[in-house]
């Protein structure tokens, strides 16, 4: 197979390199495809990799695994959806916008929603394979040991606490909460760790870096991929986010701040305060434990780190019972949407 790995993002990255390890085993050709905005930010500039439109069009695709929203219709391969978060609480997660022929969704609660729709719509498949950013969980969780023993030691700590909220300025809780981090930090028993999401504002980065350069145990986070601190951590604080989900499924305690979720099955609040005795009570008492069981089920119960690999065998399954498609059929507004954002530069698209 010939497979496209498409990007619109940088958490592209880290979702779509256990797809390409994958790839690697089972000796598929792939490309990388990265909008301008990735150009200084791909992690793996060995690999082969594309930001021309033209290029993917004459590479004939059988396959392209994205975790955005969008893929041209025009470009020949089985669009795939992979995801980009567990949030299904979030507008949009579950909005069909027919770009793709293959739903590979994560865990039975996103399985349940994507059957219905298909139900509905009746042009697209869904197959449950769980999510590969997190095969890591099953495969190596204790990579990053080391180094959180380091960091600990290094500054003197006995906690890693990760402050990780979403950017989204109507649910974001960064800039109610600099003072209750600022709080938080006068405990030097913990380290925070604070990694925002790649479209947070400037102007709150910013009031976070300023604490950072004046407490010796407060750090500002740069690296893309949040794995790592998700796997370091021992409490994570947000408010809704994917990320929740992410960590919840390491069964370690989560503290959020009016998250919208329909079901909240760990420690909320609808006001901003109380942080530090939140972080002492959850650290202490873990009153969610059980609770965390029934994210686990629902939301992505594999633990086998075989995620990517079953995504790869989907679209294999896929192709072998339907064939490669040339195109996707769109509604004329999907097209010029989609034209509009992916601009060919070679010659004007005829819709």
């Amino acid at each position: 197979m010939k497979i496209i790995l498409f990007c619109q993002n940088p958490y592209a990255f880290g979702i779509l390199e256990p797809v390409m390890q994958v790839l690697k085993e089972k000796n598929h050709e792939y490309l990388w495809f990265l909008t301008e905005n990735l150009r200084e930010k791909f992690p793996f500039p060995e690999e082969r990799h594309t930001f021309d439109l033209e290029e993917l069009v004459n590479y004939e695709s059988d396959a392209i695994f994205c975790p955005g929203n969008e893929v041209p219709h025009y470009l020949r391969g089985v669009k795939t959806q992979v995801f980009h978060g567990l949030a299904g609480e979030k507008k949009g997660h579950f909005k069909i916008r027919h770009y793709f022929d293959l739903y590979l969704t994560q865990g039975p609660y996103f399985t349940r929603r994507f059957n219905r729709l298909k139900r509905r719509h009746r042009n697209f498949e869904v197959m449950e394979t769980g999510w590969p950013k997190l095969d890591i969980y099953g495969k190596d969780a204790k990579k990053y040991e080391a180094e959180k023993k380091r960091l600990l030691e290094q500054h003197k700590a006995s906690k890693i606490i990760l402050y990780a909220p979403t950017f989204s300025p109507s649910l974001t809780s960064a800039p109610a909460l600099r003072g209750e981090i600022e709080r938080l930090s006068e405990n030097n028993e913990y380290l925070i760790l604070i990694k925002f999401h790649d479209l947070m504002a400037p102007g709150v980065i910013d009031t976070y870096r300023k604490l950072a350069e004046n407490r010796e145990n407060v750090i500002l986070e740069k690296e893309p991929n949040i794995v790592k601190f998700l796997l370091m951590a021992d409490l994570m604080i947000s408010d809704t986010s994917s990320v929740v989900y992410e960590f919840l499924l390491l069964d370690k305690p989560v503290i959020t701040f009016r998250n919208n979720s329909e079901l909240i099955l760990w420690d909320d609040s609808k006001e901003y305060s109380g942080l530090t005795g939140k972080v002492e009570q959850n650290l202490t008492r873990d009153l969610f434990k059980k609770d965390r069981q029934l994210i686990i089920e629902n939301y992505h119960p594999y633990n086998d780190g075989k995620s990517a690999e079953r995504m790869v065998n989907a679209v294999e399954d896929y192709i072998e019972r339907n064939g490669v498609p040339e195109r996707r059929k769109l509604p004329l507004l999907r097209r010029k949407k989609i034209n509009r954002m992916f601009k060919r530069k070679k010659k004007r698209f005829r819709l």
